[in-house]
C-alpha cells in the first residue's frame, strides 16, 4: 500500500475495531472472536508504527476500554488501569527487551510470567482491612460499582488476613474474575432446560454474572477471583513478592505463575502453556510478562496508554484477519471444483496460513466474499483453514466479484452443476487432477495409510511415468525410485517396505480408499458390514444398496455405478493381482450398536479421532452433522453451533466422561 492507501486503511481499521470493542466491552455481545479482534488491532498498531503521523488521540491503540454499562454507579479508579501491549512471537518479545534495556541503560533483572486468564478485570478496595468496594475496569479511568455481587464470591476475602506489618488505611487489589469451563457447561445446561440462550464463552458468562442486578443470581454461579496486582506500596521489591503478599493477605493467585530469569526461560514457559492450556480449568489466551524488579518497573514507566514494563504474549490464534488476494479452483478426486481463497499470509494456530477453503459457490454467495476483501479466517488444530466472516466496512470499492468458471482449469473441459446439488464438477472423468487427487486420497491416513507416501511423491511418480493408477503402487521396486528427488537407496527400500506393510486392509477402508463419489468413512463401514466381503460388494444389485441404513438413492446410485463400471472392476482386479489383501468385515458388537454420535468442541482427554475410533469399536456411528436421527452429541470445551442445534432438536448431550462410561459398559 502507498501512503494514501495506508491512511484510508488505518481509518477503516479504527472504525471497525471501535465498533467491535463497544460490542465486546460495553454490551458483552461480541460478534467476532477475541483473536480476530486482536489481529485487527495488531495490524493497526503496525501501520501506526510505520506511519506515526497518522496516530490520533482517539485511535484504539491510544485507549483502554469502552464506556461502562449504564446499569451501575460509575466509580473513578484511584489510578488509571492502562492497557498492555501485545506480542505474537519471540522476536517481538526480544525487541521489547532491547527497547527497555536501552531506556534503563542496564540489563533486565529477570521477569515474572503470569497466565492471562480470560475473564473480567476487577479492582477491589479495602479500607482498614475491610472490603468496601469492587469496581470493573470499565474504560480504565471509570468503572462500575459491582460490590454487592462480588461480596457473594467465596474467593474474595471480606476482611484481609492480619500480617506482621502495619497496613495502610486503604489497599487496592487488582485481579481477574473467571468462571471454569465446567461451571460454564453446567450453567448452559440450566439455560437450555429453561429455553434460554447459551453463553458463548466463559468470559461472557463471568461478565454477565458480575453485572446481574440481583446478587442472588451471582451467588448461584461459582465465580473465582485471582489476584495479580497490589496497587498499594507495601514495600515490595519484586513482582514475585507481590504475589507472596497477596497470598498472605488472603487472596488466591494463579499457581502457574513463575519467575523467569531470561528470554530462554520465557520461551520454554510459553511453549509449555501453548501445549497444555487446554487442560486448564479456565480459558486462557496468552501470558503476561512483567519486568520482575519493581525499581526497574518504576524507571520504565509508561508510554501513551500502556506500561513499558509489561507485555501480553498472545498464544497462536485460531482466528485472525487478512485479505483475499485471489480465488482459485482446485479439482478434487471426484471431479468436484472447490474454490480456494489465496490470502495474504497470516499466522494462525502456530502456522502461517496463505490459503483457505471457500467450499462451494453457494458459500461464496452467502459470505458475499470478493477478491480484495478483509476476512476473518479460522483454523482449529489441523483442520483446513476456513473463511468465516467478511468485514464489508473495510471495503474500498476496488474489490472484485468472483464467479465459478465454465471450464475446468486443469483440462479445459466443460463444468456442470446438477440440479439440487451445490457442487460444480469437471465433466471429464479422466481429468489429470481427478486421477492425482484420487491417488492422494487412496494412500491417505484414513485409507491405505502408506507411511511416507504423500502428494509430492505421488506427483513425482506420475510425472515420471512410474505409476498411472493405484494398482501400480504395489508393483513398485526400490530400483524404480532411486534417482527421483529425495530418493536414495535406503529411502527407496523404506518406501517399498511401507507399501508392502499396507497390502492387507479391512473391507471398509478399502471401499473408502476407492474414492467412490458420495461415499465417506461412515458409509464405507455400513456397506462393509452389510455385505461382509469384497466379492459380495462387487456383485450387489441396486436395490440391495438402497436397503443399507442411512444410504439414500443418490449414494446407492453412485455405489451401483462403481461396481458395474468396467474400469472400476479392472482396477479392483489389478489391485488384488498385485498383492492387495482385503479382509472380510466382522459384525459389530458393543454397547453402542445402532447409535449415532456427533462430536463437538475440544475433548480434554481424547483427540477427536481417538473418540471417533472408540465409538466405532463399540459399534456406534459418528456423524459430522446433527439431525433428528442423531442419538447423542458429545460436547467438549468451546462446543459451538452443533451443541445449540442438539438442544433445539432435543438430542441428548453427553460430556466426555459420560461417553467413556457408555463405552466401558
Amino acid at each position: 500500500m502507498n501512503k494514501s492507501e495506508t491512511k484510508i486503511r488505518i481509518k477503516k481499521l479504527r472504525d471497525e475495531i471501535n465498533h467491535h470493542r463497544y460490542l465486546y466491552h460495553v454490551l458483552d455481545k461480541p460478534v467476532i472472536s477475541d483473536s480476530a479482534l486482536d489481529s485487527l488491532k495488531h495490524e493497526l498498531y503496525k501501520l501506526e508504527q510505520e506511519y506515526p503521523e497518522f496516530i490520533t488521540a482517539d485511535s484504539p491503540t491510544q485507549r483502554v476500554g469502552g464506556e461502562p454499562a449504564p446499569d451501575f454507579k460509575k466509580v473513578k479508579h484511584l489510578q488509571p488501569i492502562i492497557s498492555i501491549e501485545d506480542a505474537f512471537d519471540l522476536e517481538e518479545i526480544t525487541d521489547w527487551q532491547t527497547r527497555n534495556e536501552k531506556i534503563l541503560g542496564a540489563k533486565i533483572l529477570g521477569y515474572f510470567g503470569e497466565l492471562k486468564m480470560d475473564g473480567l478485570s476487577m479492582v477491589l478496595t479495602y479500607q482498614d482491612g475491610q472490603l468496601v468496594r469492587a469496581a470493573t475496569r470499565g474504560d480504565g479511568e471509570w468503572g462500575e460499582d459491582v460490590t454487592s455481587n462480588v461480596r457473594t464470591m467465596e474467593s474474595v476475602p471480606l476482611v484481609l488476613e492480619k500480617m506482621n506489618k502495619k497496613l495502610p488505611a486503604r489497599l487496592d487489589i487488582r485481579g481477574e474474575v473467571v468462571i471454569t469451563k465446567k461451571e460454564w457447561e453446567r450453567i448452559n445446561q440450566v439455560q437450555s432446560k429453561n429455553n434460554l440462550p447459551a453463553f458463548a464463552n466463559p468470559r461472557n458468562l463471568a461478565a454477565g454474572t458480575i453485572r446481574q442486578l440481583d446478587p442472588k443470581i451471582t451467588a448461584g454461579r461459582y465465580l473465582e477471583f485471582y489476584a495479580f496486582e497490589l496497587m498499594t506500596d507495601l514495600g515490595q521489591t519484586t513482582h514475585a513478592e507481590v504475589h507472596e503478599l497477596l497470598n498472605k493477605l488472603g487472596f488466591k493467585t494463579n499457581p502457574h505463575c513463575k519467575t523467569l530469569p531470561d528470554l530462554s526461560s520465557i520461551s520454554k514457559y510459553l511453549k509449555q502453556w501453548e501445549n497444555s492450556r487446554a487442560k486448564l480449568p479456565y480459558q486462557t489466551d496468552g501470558v503476561v510478562l512483567v519486568v520482575n524488579d519493581i525499581k526497574q518497573e518504576k524507571k520504565l514507566g509508561s508510554v501513551g496508554k500502556s506500561d513499558r514494563w509489561m507485555l501480553a504474549y498472545k498464544f497462536p490464534a485460531e482466528q485472525g484477519t487478512t485479505q483475499v488476494q485471489d480465488i482459485i479452483i482446485q479439482v478434487g478426486r471426484t471431479g468436484v471444483l472447490t474454490p480456494v481463497a489465496v490470502l495474504a499470509p497470516v499466522k494462525l494456530a502456530g502456522s502461517v496460513v496463505s490459503r483457505a477453503t471457500l467450499h462451494n459457490e453457494d458459500e461464496i454467495k452467502r459470505l458475499d466474499i470478493r477478491i480484495g476483501d478483509t476476512v476473518i479466517v479460522e483454523k482449529a488444530g489441523d483442520i483446513i483453514p476456513d473463511v468465516v466472516q467478511v468485514l464489508p466496512k473495510l471495503r474500498t470499492g476496488k474489490e472484485k466479484i468472483w464467479q465459478m468458471p465454465k471450464s475446468c482449469p486443469v483440462c479445459n473441459s466443460q463444468t456442470k452443476r446438477k440440479e439440487d446439488f451445490v457442487a460444480w464438477y469437471c465433466s471429464n472423468k479422466n481429468c489429470p487432477s481427478v486421477r492425482r487427487e484420487g491417488l492422494y486420497h487412496f494412500v491417505s491416513r484414513t485409507a491405505f495409510n502408506i507411511d511416507g507416501l504423500g502428494p509430492q511423491i505421488i506427483d513425482q511418480l506420475m510425472d515420471e511415468g512410474k505409476i498411472h493408477d493405484a494398482a501400480d503402487l504395489f508393483i513398485i521396486k526400490p530400483v524404480d525410485l532411486v534417482g527421483l528427488e529425495r530418493f536414495a537407496e535406503v529411502s527407496s527400500v523404506k518406501l517399498v517396505e511401507a507399501i508392502n506393510k499396507a497390502r492387507t486392509i479391512s473391507l471398509d477402508k478399502f471401499i473408502y480408499a476407492l474414492g467412490i463419489r458420495h461415499v465417506g468413512e461412515q458409509t464405507a463401514r455400513a456397506v462393509a458390514e452389510k455385505f461382509g466381503s469384497l466379492a459380495n460388494f462387487m456383485s450387489v444389485e441396486f436395490s440391495e444398496f438402497q436397503k443399507i441404513s442411512d444410504v439414500g438413492p443418490v449414494v446407492a446410485q453412485s455405489l451401483f455405478e462403481f461396481v458395474n463400471n468396467k474400469k472400476s472392476q479392472q482396477l479392483v482386479e489389478r489391485l488384488l493381482k498385485n498383492g492387495v489383501r482385503v479382509a472380510d468385515a466382522k459384525k459389530q458388537a458393543g454397547g453402542l450398536v445402532g447409535k449415532t454420535f456427533v462430536l463437538t468442541g475440544t475433548l480434554l482427554n481424547l483427540t477427536r479421532d481417538e473418540a471417533k475410533q472408540k465409538i466405532i469399536a463399540a459399534g456406534g456411528k459418528v456423524s459430522e452433522s446433527v439431525s433428528v436421527k442423531t442419538d447423542y452429541v458429545v460436547a467438549g470445551v468451546e462446543a459451538g453451533s452443533k451443541l445449540e442445534k442438539a438442544r433445539k432438536l432435543g438430542v441428548k448431550v453427553l460430556s466426555e466422561e459420560e461417553l467413556m462410561r457408555m463405552i466401558s459398559v
